[in-house]
């Protein structure tokens, strides 16, 4: 089996909160949507994000919604010019500042916030990281020299 992923799902405690979150305040573009059931937007080539209510989700996926595991999301951006925006976007839209952005131990930066439903989202610059047109990641160490501090 190949390593993949097509559709990442979070169980969410309330959907109409979700929408308002993702749809109205971060404006991104619904490609299904099943009021009261699930909200499909697509997050990057071929990819899905996948927004199920949190009861039907247990019941399809034979859980309580307790036992849901903590989710961290990742989304790269290209400077910490964007990590800061997007974390303030995200804040505007409602989520809730976990970790401010700053600069990494690695040479990056990363802040990180959370949506209505308390799902993880790390906003990161990671100037070692590219994506070949075939798709492969790469990441390569980058001298912390290299990179700027957010708070300068």
């Amino acid at each position: 089996m190949q390593p993949n992923v097509d559709v990442l799902t979070l169980a969410v405690g309330d959907l109409d909160a979700s929408r308002r979150f993702y749809i109205d305040g971060l404006k991104w573009v619904p490609t299904l949507d099943v009021p009261g059931e699930v909200i499909f937007i697509q997050i990057g080539h071929g990819l899905l994000l996948s927004l199920y209510d949190a009861e039907k989700f247990a019941v399809e996926a034979d859980l309580e919604p307790s036992a849901v595991a903590p989710v961290s999301l990742g989304h790269n951006v290209d400077s910490i010019e964007e990590v800061e925006a997007v974390m303030e976007q995200a804040e505007a839209a409602g989520a809730t500042i976990i970790a401010p952005a700053r600069r990494m131990s690695w040479g990056g930066c990363s802040g990180y916030f959370a949506d209505p439903d308390g799902f993880r989202w790390e906003i990161v610059f990671n100037p070692g990281l590219s994506v070949d047109q075939d798709g492969t990641v790469r990441i390569e160490v980058i001298d912390q020299a290299d990179t700027a501090d957010p708070a300068e």
